[in-house]
């Protein structure tokens, strides 16, 4: 990628060690909206970046804040990466945890299950992460669910967003 977030057009071998993974490599943004049982409803702008290096992973950054410009909200880092026949989300949190999620890549939809989750001493309780990305047709739109289970309240619905190709 340029300093801009763009795929370097002259570079095309970064993007060969990823084979189904490449349709993702590039930044996406848009905005979403979440809520939770224990918490106001929100909404939010979102840059998700997958950027390649050459080897079989995309690194993966996602940064949101309040619409328009607004304060930070969340940010997490990580890697996007086949693993056999399947594809595995291995994420970051600043606040205390981290995933590995699995999925089977199937017409652009990578339906996430929880494999493990590791929490520091400190982390909020969150029980459960369950994530689904799906990209559009023509590879210009990329979707998202994310479900949580947080202290007491099991596996519950709490993100959507929709993010438009940058480049």
């Amino acid at each position: 990628m340029d300093q801009t977030g763009r795929m370097d057009q002259t570079q095309p071998d970064l993007l060969a060690p990823l084979g189904d993974l490449a349709v993702f490599a590039g930044r996406w943004v848009g905005g979403g909206a979440g809520h939770y049982p224990t918490i106001d409803d929100f909404t939010y702008d979102e840059v998700i970046e997958f950027e390649p290096s050459g080897k079989p992973f995309l690194f993966y950054r996602s940064r949101t804040r309040k619409p328009g410009g607004g304060q930070p909200m969340h940010t997490e880092t990580g890697y996007l990466r086949p693993a056999g026949s399947s594809v595995e989300l291995l994420v970051t949190q600043p606040t205390g945890f981290v995933e590995i999620q699995r999925a089977e890549s199937v017409g652009g939809v990578l339906d996430f299950t929880q494999h493990t989750l590791g929490l520091s001493p400190d982390a909020k309780p969150v029980h459960g992460i369950r994530r689904r990305w799906e990209l559009s047709a023509d590879g210009r739109t990329l979707a998202y669910d994310m479900w949580m289970a947080f202290d007491d309240v099991p596996m519950t619905h709490h993100l959507r967003a929709e993010l438009r190709r940058a480049n």
